[in-house]
């Protein structure tokens, strides 16, 4: 079992236990979530089905789930962090384990994710898969002469002031990589003082972090960056979308994209659990699998519930039935040492 600090568990625990006080009622759901998880197209047919009011509020990174539920308010009845995150919610006391039995399709979910260790711990289910994807790079083709194929472009001082990276710890797995590092979630004090440099310096090149897909997407389409990590699939469809023009194109780097999976969990003592395993069976249903796959262009986790609802060629770019595509990624995992490479990315941020 991966161990956070005693520090770190301390802070994050009791802060927990001091923000339980829920505002919400019964038939009332309060989702912490991202952009397009609940896009109004398909959760008003879980509403209308299930009687249960749907409530988002939005994150723009992994690091705001526990900043938001320490923060108090305890409103919310489900989280859905990515896998690099789902260790820390339920160390800090956050979550409470699943019962599978309550969420339908659960067998049919890629046991991939369904069985990761970080999702299946301490012989408890913590977590629901509900989508995954990749993060690649997007650039402006007009303004490069040459097709760029590594993470180097990020780094590149001609493109000073153009570049945007998102402001999340995983800028340090990107970074790591492009140093050449393979032990991107396991680094040493000696590494994470190099990434940490890399980023200082790189910085003069970056014209903002970006903290959501529709910031990037803003970025982009007001033309104040031409490079960028994003999520695949989000960014470039939105801003082609605009037709501003001009075209953004993904690529992978010849240092591979990263991977990751967002997961539905039951916060702890919830008062809505009725409506929570509701929404957990919806999402894994076709109308769920297949709306957030066209809300966001991110990948379904339940191939048999996408089969009547996708045509092919949608398939095929969705990676349906294609889970070794996992395979070639880089794939996240909590860090080790989560509050060191927290700290380190705090200090990049906070250098000038």
């Amino acid at each position: 079992m991966r161990k956070l600090s005693a520090f770190t568990i301390l802070t994050i625990t009791t802060a927990s236990l001091l923000s339980q006080a829920y505002a919400a009622s019964a038939a009332e759901l309060n989702i912490l979530t991202w952009e397009g998880y609940t896009a109004e197209k398909f959760i008003s047919k879980f509403e209308a089905a299930s009687s249960c009011k749907v409530t988002a509020s939005y994150v723009g990174s992994n690091d705001d789930f526990a900043a938001k539920l320490a923060a108090g308010g305890g409103v919310y009845d489900i989280i859905t962090p990515s896998l690099d995150t789902v260790p820390m919610m339920r160390l800090a006391g956050f979550v409470q384990p699943i019962d599978t039995g309550k969420v339908e399709g659960h067998g049919d979910l890629y046991p991939e994710f369904s069985k990761s260790g970080d999702v299946v711990a301490d012989g408890e289910t913590w977590a629901v898969p509900l989508v995954w994807g990749s993060v690649s790079l997007i650039y402006r083709p007009d303004k490069f002469a040459t097709t760029p194929d590594s993470i180097g472009v990020l780094f590149d001082p001609a493109n000073k002031g153009k570049v945007s990276m998102w402001d999340d710890k995983s800028a340090i797995y990107w970074t790591a990589r492009y140093l050449g590092y393979d032990n991107v979630f396991d680094l040493t004090d000696e590494q994470l003082e190099a990434v940490k440099a890399k980023l200082i310096e790189q910085k003069p090149l970056v014209r903002k972090y970006w903290a959501s897909a529709g910031e990037l997407t803003e970025l982009m389409a007001n033309q104040e960056v031409f490079i960028s990590n994003a999520w695949t699939g989000l960014t470039s469809k939105d801003v082609n979308n605009l037709k501003k023009g001009f075209e953004v194109v993904e690529f992978t780097p010849k240092e591979k994209a990263e991977g990751w999976m967002d997961s539905m969990m039951l916060v702890k003592d919830t008062p809505n659990e009725d409506c929570a395993y509701k929404f957990m069976s919806f999402m894994n249903s076709a109308d769920g699998q297949c709306g957030i796959a066209e809300s966001t262009g991110y990948f379904p986790v339940n191939p048999k519930a996408v089969a009547g609802c996708m045509d092919d060629q949608m398939k095929k770019d969705r990676q349906v039935d294609n889970v070794e595509f996992v395979k070639s990624l880089v794939m996240w995992q909590q860090p080790k040492r989560l509050d060191k490479y927290l700290e380190v990315w705090n200090a990049v941020k906070a250098a000038p």
